[in-house]
């Protein structure tokens, strides 16, 4: 009989600690991913910011010196990330391509222009230093015009301001969410044994020696935890990488390796700090109280 009481009491403590395992792998892992999110939304934003390209057409009469050294001094520039140099007569072919018919035939000449396709750092996309940019080309002699989308620009960086405020904002609730849910599985954790708590309070143990044995299982239960969140992370982000390649989601090691030593030792405080305030309550408790 005895023998068979202690397997059930195994199989639940088994069962109990599983419960907080999974709980806490959960929880870390979500919050783990939000940090990604976090931390790859400016990248996000950075890599559509600079597939917007600035078109410097350039003048017929432009002197092929002319246009080499505005080639050599865009590819110069600070604000440029690449440029791409379309002549007239590749511009031409892509757009009769793209209208199905040669429209050269029936206007009997080319009317495009040479042109330069400038794609700029990330920083620098903003309607201000481009509007900036732009004048300080056309003011050349043989620049025709300088085109690009200032609507889209505006937009673009009023949506990221918005989207980097509103995940912050989901980063701090979810936070705070997830340290109350692993809390919530440690106290639950202690609660089942809050009577052998008192039994050993009041055979004369003293307040550390009671929580020393439970802080420490809890901080192992919180690495078991950390170290499984840790593996799903890395399998998402290794996944995420290879389907978005130009993000390049693992160029970043640094931040990668502070971001996963985060959920690590968030594992082991949160688990630790529950587990102390829950072994605390028990302990001031009165021994009537433990029924309630």
């Amino acid at each position: 009989m005895t023998t068979s009481f202690e397997r059930y009491q195994k199989r639940r403590l088994i069962s109990s600690y599983f419960s907080v395992v999974i709980s806490i792998s959960l929880v870390l892992f979500l919050l783990g991913m939000l940090g990604l999110l976090v931390l790859n939304t400016k990248k996000v934003a950075d890599h559509f910011k600079e597939q917007i390209a600035l078109t410097v057409y350039l003048k017929d009469n432009a002197k092929e010196v002319e246009i080499e050294q505005l080639k050599k001094s865009l590819a110069m520039a600070e604000y440029t990330k690449s440029t791409t140099y379309v002549s007239k007569e590749e511009a031409a072919e892509a757009h009769s391509e793209e209208i199905g018919e040669d429209f050269m035939e029936f206007l009997g000449y080319n009317p495009l222009q040479n042109s330069i396709d400038v794609y700029m750092n990330a920083d620098y996309v903003s309607s201000e230093q481009v509007d900036k940019i732009a004048a300080d080309l056309i003011a050349k002699n043989f620049v025709d015009e300088v085109v690009y989308d200032k609507p889209l620009i505006a937009l673009l960086n009023d949506n990221v301001k918005k989207i980097s405020f509103w995940v912050l904002i989901a980063s701090g609730v979810f936070t705070f969410i997830a340290v109350l849910l692993i809390n919530s599985s440690i106290r639950l954790a202690v609660y089942s044994k809050r009577f052998i708590i008192k039994t050993m309070q009041m055979v004369g143990a003293t307040k550390g020696f009671i929580r020393r044995p439970f802080i420490w299982q809890s901080v192992k239960l919180g690495l078991i935890g950390a170290i499984l969140a840790m593996i799903g992370m890395a399998a998402v982000l290794y996944y995420l990488n290879n389907s978005f390649t130009e993000l390049d989601l693992l160029g970043d090691v640094k931040m990668l390796a502070i971001l996963f030593s985060g959920i690590f030792l968030l594992g082991i405080i949160i688990t630790w700090l529950s587990t102390f305030f829950a072994t605390s309550r028990f302990l001031n408790l009165k021994t009537d109280e433990l029924y309630y």
